[in-house]
């Protein structure tokens, strides 16, 4: 029986390599996207590989949506097997330049979205008694990093949301995963890149250390640890999976630091990797920031 697969956030990078690998594989996916004008260049790129992608609009924050989409679904094509939900977005600044508004995005498309369109598939999964629901999240959500602090905090928050339903609905004969990537260099990093507004002005007291900051995460970007290919298969060996673990980590540099954090003791880890960080972004201050105000991170 060929499955039905739902792909949230499909327009680029992860979610569109996945839809497209699924597809690939023989699966039926319906991919969504929020701005319609990605919806040409989704199609574009099915039919160059020789796919069949069922592009359908959503924008997640939208409840009234996200039950229109599921409900078209299910009315044509009678269930919904798996649930890919990958929409997401960032946000980069030190947390005092980032607005409330920015932050309640953030929150609202990578915590509420992804409850959002949960909520509307489990009805017919807990009455079939099977469904995967895999979330993509970030190593981002297991361990924290500075200019980050709202996106680590949407993504652990959607860690701890998928441990709980993954208890709740393991009776149900519905699975959850969490895909766990390290960075890579996609759209969210590059052309989908959201700086916080004062977090780009001069006159922040982080600013120096912010653009230090971008820096090395640039150059650690353009090294390409890992690609969208990666997230993909292992999407599809989780859904694939006879038991499937509840988490996934892609990449090997993200497999290392959760690893470390996971065997060193007590606050260990958290000691040792925020003093490097700390050191790497603030040795590089040029002569006339040295006296840098006190309300600086130390």
């Amino acid at each position: 029986m060929t499955q039905n697969v739902l792909i949230t956030g499909a327009s680029s990078g992860f979610g569109l390599e996945t839809a497209l690998h699924l597809a690939e594989h023989g699966y039926r996916v319906f991919a969504t996207v929020r701005d319609p004008r990605k919806r040409e260049s989704v199609e574009a790129v099915a039919n160059r590989r020789g796919l069949v992608l069922n592009i359908l609009l959503l924008d997640v924050t939208d409840p009234i949506g996200v039950r229109s989409v599921v409900e078209t679904i299910l009315n044509d094509n009678g269930a919904i097997h798996v649930l890919v939900n990958n929409a997401g977005i960032g946000l980069h600044g030190f947390f005092e330049d980032l607005s409330e508004e920015e932050i309640r995005e953030v929150f609202n498309v990578n915590v509420f979205g992804v409850m959002s369109v949960t909520k509307a598939v489990l009805p017919q999964m807990r009455k079939a008694g099977s469904g995967r629901i895999i979330m993509i999240s970030s190593a981002g959500g297991r361990i924290a990093s500075m200019t980050m602090s709202a996106y680590c905090a949407s993504k652990f928050a959607v860690e701890g949301f998928a441990e709980a339903l993954a208890m709740e609905m393991a009776p149900f004969g519905v699975h959850v995963s969490v895909v766990e990537p390290g960075l890579s260099l996609t759209h969210i990093f590059t052309v989908n890149r959201n700086v916080a507004r004062a977090a780009s002005q001069p006159n922040s007291p982080y600013h120096a250390w912010f653009m230090r900051h971008e820096g090395m995460l640039d150059a650690i970007l353009r090294k390409k640890h890992i690609v969208p290919t990666d997230v993909a298969s292992t999407v599809r060996m989780a859904l694939e999976a006879q038991n499937p673990h509840l988490r996934y980590v892609v990449g090997w540099r993200a497999r290392c630091l959760i690893g470390l954090k996971r065997h060193l003791p007590g606050e260990l880890f958290h000691r040792v990797y925020s003093r490097e960080l700390i050191r790497r972004v603030a040795e590089q201050r040029s002569p006339d920031q040295e006296a840098k105000p006190s309300s600086e991170p130390k």
